[in-house]
């Protein structure tokens, strides 16, 4: 069974403490030999699935993942609550820790405090904290982004990191900073935020939104001395893993990958058994006959229909079990 107890239980061994997913999640992001790679799971079903393939860190973002569930666009509708329920069964489903996309914090400094204690209750092993204003919250790469003022954000961080240590100091904060490409930033600034955020705030992890070039990389890398990402930005192709050492990060942010491999197969098949009926399940069939994949049910360690059946075999009287006689 997995352990997500909350840090600092009285009694609390130090082998659950070990066993958190925060400190897992913190071991890995130091890790200096190979890269970590962070991933969309779109769902707890497709979690599973991920881990069976070697999957070692999730991340639940608000427009991929949140978004997938209620169909809602990454613009700061989504509230505290649903981005952390769905995250919650996510992580609840798997070994691997999961990271929850905190945006803008969804509020002042005290709504940033519940966001992580929520988080952590749930046994999400980080967050990811943006800089933008949260009247004018948008997704990724969007025109008019902005960001607050530096001082506000660091507040909204050193927030974000007060409220982990008192509860669990493993528990990873993420700063992501948009100033690279904001409509009232540039790249010194950036720079310059990034470096803020982790000296002066004390996060765990600062990752550049939207990087130019390698150089650019390299001079947020030069200024940033824990760990460090970044997203594609506006850089032509998303960079090898190799390439992630070369310039010492040792995280590479591919979420949406998940998600566009998910819909193309799916796509494919509908529009094949739209033409063909059953023939084009029969045909799916027989060409994974020999390349099996996992099927996400709830193994017997967790709480699914093993569970259920040895437990009624324990209450149940002799009667109420015949039910079982055939």
């Amino acid at each position: 069974m997995r352990i997500n107890e909350f840090a600092g239980i009285p009694g609390e061994s130090m082998t659950a403490q070990a066993n958190k997913a925060s400190t897992r999640l913190k071991k890995l992001i130091h890790r200096k030999d190979k890269v970590l790679v962070v991933l969309h799971p779109p769902s707890a079903a497709h979690a599973r699935v991920m881990e069976a393939a070697g999957c070692e860190c999730g991340f639940v973002g608000t427009g991929g993942v949140v978004g997938a569930y209620t169909g809602m666009d990454d613009v700061g509708q989504a509230g505290m609550m649903e981005c952390i329920q769905i995250a919650g069964w996510i992580a609840d489903s798997v070994e691997f820790p999961v990271i929850i996309d905190g945006d803008t914090g969804h509020g002042g400094i005290m709504a940033v405090r519940r966001l992580v204690k929520e988080s952590i209750k749930a046994g999400i092993a980080g967050i990811r904290i943006d800089d933008q204003p949260i009247e004018g919250k948008r997704k990724t790469q969007s025109d008019g982004v902005e960001v607050v003022p530096l001082e506000q954000a660091i507040a909204r961080y050193r927030a974000a990191v007060d409220m982990k240590n008192e509860l669990d100091p493993d528990f990873v904060i993420q700063a992501q900073c948009y100033a690279r490409d904001a409509a009232n930033s540039d790249l010194d600034d950036c720079i310059k935020r990034l470096q803020a955020y982790e000296q002066e705030a004390g996060v765990d992890w600062v990752q550049l939104e939207s990087p130019h070039s390698k150089d650019e990389i390299a001079q947020a890398r030069k200024a940033v001395k824990g760990p460090l990402s970044f997203m594609k930005g506006k850089l032509d192709r998303f960079l090898t893993l190799e390439e992630h050492l070369e310039l010492g990060c040792n995280i590479a942010w591919f979420p949406g990958f998940t998600h566009h491999v998910t819909w193309a197969a799916l796509f494919d098949f509908m529009q094949d058994f739209n033409e063909r009926g059953m023939t084009a399940w029969e045909d799916f069939q027989a060409e994974r006959k020999d390349k099996p994949y996992p099927i996400p049910k709830v193994g017997p360690e967790g709480e699914g229909q093993a569970k259920q059946m040895e437990l009624e075999r324990k209450y149940f009287s002799e009667e109420m079990l015949t039910k079982y006689d055939d």
